[in-house]
């Protein structure tokens, strides 16, 4: 793809008068620590908004380098200090992949920032030196989808990093807060929405594209700075380390082996019929990553419990009941009845993890009495409940007895206790 034409390192910034003078003192005020925010007023309150109503957020914007080939990059990544927080994030576009295709890596460190084109040159080798060398806190806004982006330039991960909508909710701020209320919350700042659904692989990238992006990772390093305190007052560093590095873990995955425990239609299936279902759903898994093509363009959830409940016997009653699926061509159709043809084997039963049922009547109690104590302790630590245990993990451990992975960490000392009396 093509780099934007003469790219200006000032774009965005002429259409507000006496910009460069606003930036100056847009970039003091979310700056300023907390108290100092509080004692200046003028600046945070008046100033701000008066700058917003004028400019918008986008006209904003600091400047940006464009960058386009591995020279650039190594020599932008080689001037970051290596104890500086780097911000990270990506823009990419996920319509008719199984894969999502990066489109813009977004990079922020000491006051400067980078838009890279990641369709122009490989940005990995560049990219996994810098942070090789990097010991600074890395800092990412809810990246679970940006490692799966990141993943073909980065394939040993990203490392440590800082995620500020989970820090956000240990803080007690609320879950799942966006990357613009955030800003809004420590910044004072109000971002634009605009360009949320943008085309960002086309090229050249608008003006507004690329304040848009610039701003993804301007307001990352105060927010963070500000979290990190609040954290290390509340002792609960080490509990975002540990979610974090969980989170790394889990994009390491290469899918989800057992997807049939998420089919509770099929709870009273035989065991063989779920082996069955586990071992078509792996199979479109695997064929969909093959293809990168979506899952669904193979088959649908509704149709893999119908194919399995009521198998076709033939060819052509598997092209009926397939027909129209733009992904489940000749070839695919033919390994797709292979898989139901197939015999279960006692050694396909015994690699299935039974499918939860729903809970009932004592386990339902038992449900409603855990969520009770989650929705307690929650308060007691300002916590959002869904962080601290959410209700389809309590389900899972009054149905199977067996508690969550996450109570290996910081999450089990709070629980185990409370939880336990109340098992059915």
């Amino acid at each position: 793809m093509r780099r934007p034409a003469k790219h200006n390192r000032n774009r965005g910034l002429c259409s507000c008068p006496d910009a460069h003078v606003l930036l100056s003192l847009a970039a003091l005020a979310f700056k300023l620590s907390a108290r100092d925010r509080n004692r200046a007023p003028f600046v945070r309150e008046h100033f701000l908004s008066q700058t917003l109503n004028q400019a918008g957020s986008a006209a904003l914007a600091p400047s940006a380098d464009w960058i386009d080939n591995a020279a650039q990059l190594g020599d932008w990544l080689a001037a970051v200090p290596a104890e500086a927080p780097l911000g990270i994030d990506t823009e990419f576009m996920r319509r008719n992949t199984f894969y999502p295709q990066l489109a813009l890596l977004q990079l922020g460190a000491a006051d400067r920032y980078a838009l890279v084109d990641p369709t122009q040159f490989d940005a990995g080798p560049a990219l996994s030196q810098a942070l090789s060398r990097h010991l600074g806190p890395r800092i990412m806004h809810s990246p679970s989808e940006d490692f799966e982006a990141l993943a073909p330039l980065l394939p040993r991960g990203l490392g440590h990093f800082f995620d500020t909508q989970l820090a956000a909710a240990m803080c007690g701020y609320g879950l799942g807060l966006s990357y613009r209320a955030l800003v809004l919350q420590f910044c004072g700042m109000e971002l634009d929405k605009g360009e949320t659904r943008s085309d960002w692989l086309q090229r050249p990238l608008t003006a507004s594209q690329q304040a848009y992006a610039t701003l993804d990772v301007v307001y990352l390093e105060p927010i963070q700075q500000a979290l990190q305190t609040r954290l290390e007052s509340l002792g609960r560093t080490a509990w975002l380390e540990e979610d974090c590095q969980r989170m790394l873990h889990r994009a390491a995955q290469s899918g989800d082996e057992q997807p049939q425990r998420e089919f509770r239609g099929a709870a009273e299936w035989s065991r063989e019929n779920q082996a069955l279902l586990r071992r078509i759903l792996l199979w479109r898994d695997r064929t969909a990553r093959e293809l990168d093509t979506p899952r669904p363009w193979l088959f649908e959830d509704a149709m893999a419990m119908s194919m399995v409940s009521d198998r076709p016997q033939t060819d052509s009653e598997l092209a009926a009941i397939t027909r129209g699926r733009r992904a489940l061509r000749g070839a695919q159709r033919r390994e797709l009845m292979a898989q139901l043809q197939t015999p279960i084997s006692a050694e396909d039963v015994d690699a299935t993890a039974s499918i939860p049922p729903a809970p009932q009547d004592a386990q339902k109690r038992a449900v409603a009495a855990m969520k009770r104590e989650v929705d307690t302790l929650a308060q007691e630590l300002d916590l959002p409940a869904g962080l601290l245990c959410p209700r389809k993990a309590i389900e899972r451990i009054a149905i199977t007895g067996e508690w969550p992975e996450t109570f290996d960490g910081w999450r089990g000392p709070l629980l185990r206790e409370r939880l336990a009396p109340l098992l059915p």
